[in-house]
Parts: structure tokens; sequence; C-alpha cells
């Protein structure tokens, strides 16, 4: 790893792809004085240009990205076909990485990744955040805090009527690698393994009923494109702690009036708020009773995407403890294991048993950050 960097100095930052979301990413880095853009590259090379002109950094491409001094970590937002390369290479070049969802195209890539980390001595984290926030954190700190008992199980659900109604070239989300799991299952699933802690085995179970989807809006809209990966998965996450979780991931429903995510104990049941968001409304219902809302107590009050890059560098990951911060990569590969494990139980109707695992993330006190 190049020169650790001390956590009272700013964390340098060469984002590499400046697509859609790289907006959410800049906002946050823009805003905390803990973090700076250093410099920007993209397979456009006008669109880097204008990026760095903005937020004044430098323009580079890869290899010029990584060969600066100024570049501690790579912020890379590339497509998920990318994410495993570029990350090599930023390992390569001595850089801390924190990737966008999923750590790889697949368990393998991730696998490789991680392991040239290690070897380098350097840090892989991985998105998603969003459980950094206040919602996932106040339900964790009521379940560490006992007020449903000893947790026995949790629900999680997302059913949409997918995205071709609204997006204009939706055909990856209906392509292997995309689909309801492994597009929005991330958010969920990181959010259960923080309250419940990791998985040991998983069963699935999964359809594509529609053969192929018209788009809706755009130039494109009323081109029929072609579904070739489920639209439903659904399947059991036996924890590492006993609890099973129920997963349903769907775009083909047209709606629910099901919390996202509900954890159920021997004395009570906690309801959580979005995962694909940072904060929300936490309801708890004890013995039987009605639902109230309890009060934030725990996460960063200000949290948003960013945020899990900060916590490492907050911690210490960059200044030379490369297991600091809890938005770490291991946890990206558990959960990319766990959803690749849904889909291959779902084709062979066996249980498949998770190879890896991680320690349950540190729960994040109430910070105003």
């Amino acid at each position: 790893m190049g020169e650790p960097v001390s956590r009272a100095s700013p964390l340098r930052i060469g984002m590499v792809g400046a697509g859609t979301i790289s907006g959410q990413y800049l906002e946050t880095v823009g805003r905390l004085e803990d973090l700076r853009l250093t410099a920007v590259a993209d397979l456009d090379a006008a669109r880097a240009e204008a990026v760095a002109a903005a937020h004044g950094a430098a323009a580079e491409d890869l290899d010029g990205l990584l060969a600066r001094d100024d570049v501690d970590v790579v912020l890379n937002l590339t497509v998920p076909q990318a994410h495993a390369e570029v990350s090599a290479a930023a390992i390569a070049a001595g850089k801390g990485v924190y990737v966008e969802k999923p750590v790889a195209a697949d368990v393998a890539a991730g696998r490789r990744v991680l392991a040239e980390a290690r070897a380098a001595g350097t840090v892989v984290g991985g998105a998603p955040d969003t459980v950094l926030g206040t919602g996932v954190q106040t339900a964790r700190a009521a379940l560490d805090a006992g007020v449903i008992g000893t947790p026995t199980s949790a629900t999680a659900t997302l059913i949409l009527p997918g995205h071709e109604s609204w997006h204009p070239n939706p055909d990856f989300y209906y392509q292997p690698g995309g689909g309801p799991l492994m597009d929005m299952g991330p958010y969920y699933l990181t959010a259960l393994i923080t309250l419940l802690g990791p998985v040991r085995e998983v069963v699935g179970a999964a359809s594509a009923l529609r053969d192929e989807r018209v788009i809706g809006s755009g130039p494109r809209a009323g081109e029929r494109i072609p579904v070739t990966t489920p639209s439903h998965v659904t399947g059991a996450l036996v924890h590492a702690s006993g609890a099973i979780s129920t997963v349903v991931m769907s775009f083909d429903g047209a709606a629910t009036h099901a919390a996202p995510i509900e954890v159920q104990g021997t004395e009570g049941a906690l309801s959580v708020p979005d995962p694909n968001h940072f904060s929300g409304r936490v309801t708890l219902s004890r013995d039987g009773g009605g639902w109230h809302e309890i009060p934030v107590s725990a996460g960063y009050r200000h949290a948003a995407r960013g945020y899990g890059i900060a916590d490492l560098h907050w911690a210490g990951a960059f200044a030379g403890d490369p297991l600091r911060g809890r938005a770490q990569g291991e946890l990206a590969l558990h959960v990319l294991e766990v959803m690749e494990g849904l889909l291959a139980s779902a084709e062979s109707g066996r249980a498949v048993a998770m190879s890896t695992t991680v320690e349950r993330p540190a729960p994040v006190p109430l910070d105003h950050r």
C-alpha cells in the first residue's frame, strides 16, 4: 500500500466513472471536509473533464489517475462488469478502493480482488452504505438492547412492476447480472446481515413468467426486450445465529403493503424502513400490542452515498489498519455470495452453503456528521 493516510487529513479521492450515480457521491464528498476529490476518469473524456472542472479536480484517463500522488483511494463507480478489473488496477497502484455494488460481477472475481488487497495491505470497501444511516442503525440499537427479546426471524420484501415503465434503457435489468435480486438485493441483504449477522445457508426459488417486457418511455417506447434472468426471486436465509430470514425480490407484482424489512423476536417485532434509503421510521410492537414509532437513537444523521468511504477513513482504515470501518469489502463479498447462492439454489433445487462469512458490522452510535 502507499503511504498511510492520517485520519486527521482529508482523504484524497480519485473517482473512476462519472455516470448518474456519481452525482450523489459528489454531493457527499463536497459536503464533508474530511473527503476531497482530486481526480476524475471516465471512458467519456468530455464527461470526465466537465465533472472535474465543476468540482475543482483534474481530469485523467485511468492510468493517469492511478499514477497520481494525490489520490489515496479510488472510488470505483464503473459498470459492474468492470468493477474487479478497475479495483485490481487500483490495488496494484497502491491505492485503497471503494466500489459501488456489487463488489465484483461474480464471487470468484470478488475473491481475487480481496486476496490482492490483503497481499498488498490495502483496503477494499463496498457499497451499499445505506445501513449506516439512522433507519437501520436505530433498529440495530433496539435489537441490541433486547427490546424484542431473541430475534428469531425476519422478512425482506421488494415487489415492483419493473423498471421498463420509466427507464428508457431497461435491458440490463432483465439480463443475467440484473433482475430484482442483483439490482436491489444488496440493500436488503446488507441490512439483514447488519441486523442479524452472517448467513450460513440459503434456499431459493425463482421464476420469470414473462419472456419479454415493453419499454414504456423514451425514444425506445414500445420496443420489446427479452427477459433472460429471473424477475421474481424468493428464498430463506439461515443466519449463523439461528435466525431465519425470508426474502422476496420481485419485478412481477404491482405493489405490496408489506414492510420493507420486519424483524420478529420472542417478545416483539420491529418494522425497519426501506434500506435503499438512509433514514425512516422504525416502529416497534411488543407482546402482541400495537405499533409505535421509536425515536432515532443511532446512525449518521446526515448520511448519504459516500458515507461508507468516510466511515472507513474516520475509523482509520486508510491509516494503516485496513480492517477498521464498517463498509468492508468482505461484507460486500458475503452479500454477493448470498445472492449467487439463492439463484444457484433456485436452479438446482438444493440448499447452498456459504463459503464466506463476516463479523456482524459494529453498530454506529448516534453521530451528527
